[in-house]
């Protein structure tokens, strides 16, 4: 089962509710897309920094090992541990980026594919907003329409990290 982070776009001017289909589902993992084929990969999700950053140390790196006299295996054993990094940390530059346009991170949902985690992050959300209507006492204070529910996960809403079914609980 794959672990996603889940982002919600800034409103636009004539937008009051937040628009579905333009929700990003992040994938926490390894990417062989990413590692194979990088350039690509960064220009496919717009990451325009990252990929700009990514030729500058690429350079800068054979550069150096041009003038060190390293061998040809040498450079393209490098050129392979830097692809390997950004396989590794495709979801990482993916969340930053999307965080640094001012996407909100609104959860965590786990699912065996994409389509599956946004089935259960979108069934949780309608479950929130349907029960939030029918209780007029969460009605009344802050409220958010983003779901809560026991598909997504977070430590900050349960206040409990790790195995422990409560804070500060002992078995």
């Amino acid at each position: 089962m794959s672990v996603y982070s889940v982002y919600q776009p800034p409103l636009r001017a004539a937008d009051t509710l937040p628009v579905t289909d333009r929700f990003a589902f992040v994938r926490d993992g390894f990417s062989w897309w990413a590692f194979l084929l990088a350039p690509l990969w960064m220009l496919r999700h717009r990451l325009w920094l990252v990929l700009t950053v990514y030729v500058l140390v690429l350079a800068v790196i054979d550069a150096a090992l041009h003038a060190l006299g390293a061998s040809t295996f040498t450079i393209m054993a490098v050129g392979a541990l830097v692809s390997l990094f950004v396989g590794l940390e495709a979801g990482t530059l993916r969340r930053l980026t999307l965080s640094g346009r001012g996407w909100r991170d609104v959860g965590v949902v786990g699912g065996h594919d994409a389509e599956e985690a946004e089935r259960r992050f979108f069934d949780a959300w309608v479950r929130r907003t349907a029960a939030q209507r029918s209780t007029p006492s969460e009605a009344s204070g802050p409220s958010s329409t983003l779901p809560a529910a026991a598909d997504t996960f977070s430590a900050e809403r349960s206040g409990v990290i790790g195995l422990f079914p409560e804070p500060g609980g002992h078995r």
